[in-house]
């Protein structure tokens, strides 16, 4: 396959299978260098053509408590306590600044998805 921008469907499969077969060749110089162009050239693709919406705060603290074998108990340290766990996770109460900071630093889940508003149960007063 020439390198070339990816301006279709067929170009973008077709880099696709291409970064697939380079990645069972043999570690060269020439193949590594081929990779890394095509990767980046799909990934630009791909930015333009497929939105992937940010998942919501709650759903994501999920997600990585889950990726990385968390129970509720292990975000007490970020949220405060086993009751504050339980009524952030239940959408009961908001996260706060620190609860994302600490979030984001701990667990690893990025401030840009923590920080986005969400569907909470808290009302307002």
């Amino acid at each position: 396959m020439e390198l070339h921008p990816i301006k279709t469907e067929t170009d973008y499969q077709e880099a696709l299978r291409e970064i697939e077969s380079l990645f069972d060749a043999a570690p060269k110089a020439q193949e590594c260098d081929r990779l890394d162009i095509l990767s980046t050239l799909v990934e630009a693709y791909e930015k333009a053509h497929f939105f992937i919406e940010i998942p919501d705060p709650i759903a994501a603290i999920q997600y990585y408590m889950d990726t990385r074998g968390w129970s509720r108990h292990d975000l007490d340290v970020c949220l405060g306590s086993r009751d504050c766990v339980s009524e952030v996770l239940s959408r009961k109460r908001s996260l706060t600044l620190e609860m994302i900071r600490k979030l984001n630093q701990e667990l690893g889940v990025p401030a840009e998805i923590l920080i986005q508003p969400y569907q909470s149960l808290q009302t307002s007063a």
